[in-house]
């Protein structure tokens, strides 16, 4: 974490070092999710082992969800994953839909939702809120960083969404940054800064 938030890396170091960090919370984030006995024929004998009891679908927040996703993929392979697009509205400051993409079966799968960032918390509880109405009942969500303020607001919109987080940083400036942070992730994985 100290190196990704060190506003002299490269955004090719950024995006690595994002994808490294996705990685090492996946144990930690589908650890509760349910399996189920399977059995398995190796080469020499037949034994039993587990498998996810639901199908497993990753939903990145665009743009910046994208690095998180890439790591999580790398360890989930068998995932599908959703893409859902969100904008501010400058006007009313609301997180508006302007692309979502998603598999069919929804409302069978566990969904991770991804975004590297849980400031105000706008616009994870409108990702969730969107995923909900299209069918998803088992949702979690990953960011590397939150702070107080974003957690507390996804908690009163979202109770039975479970949270993980690689750092819980101390609060918000008047900008609605998380500080210390890391910046703006997006710009960051993708060098537009």
């Amino acid at each position: 974490m100290s190196q990704l938030r060190d506003r002299a890396v490269h955004p090719r170091v950024f995006r690595q070092l994002v994808i490294e960090i996705a990685v090492l919370m996946v144990p930690e984030v589908t650890a509760s999710l349910a399996t189920r006995l399977t059995e398995v024929e190796t080469p020499l004998a037949i034994t039993s082992g587990r498998r996810l009891a639901s199908p497993l679908v990753l939903a990145p927040i665009l743009r910046a969800g994208l690095g998180l996703a890439e790591g999580f993929h790398r360890a989930l392979p068998e995932a599908a994953v959703a893409h859902v697009g969100l904008a501010r509205n400058e006007e009313t400051l609301e997180a508006e839909t302007y692309y979502f993409n998603a598999p069919g079966d929804l409302a069978e799968a566990e969904v991770i939702v991804l975004d590297p960032m849980l400031a105000t918390g706008g616009s994870a509880a409108a990702a969730i809120r969107k995923l909900k109405e299209a069918g998803a009942r088992k949702l979690r969500f990953a960011s590397l960083v939150a702070c107080p303020e974003g957690a507390e607001s996804m908690r009163e919109a979202h109770p039975d969404v479970p949270l993980f987080t690689a750092a819980l940083d101390d609060t918000l400036d008047h900008r609605g940054y998380i500080l210390p942070g890391l910046g703006d992730a997006g710009d960051r994985t993708f060098g537009t800064m």
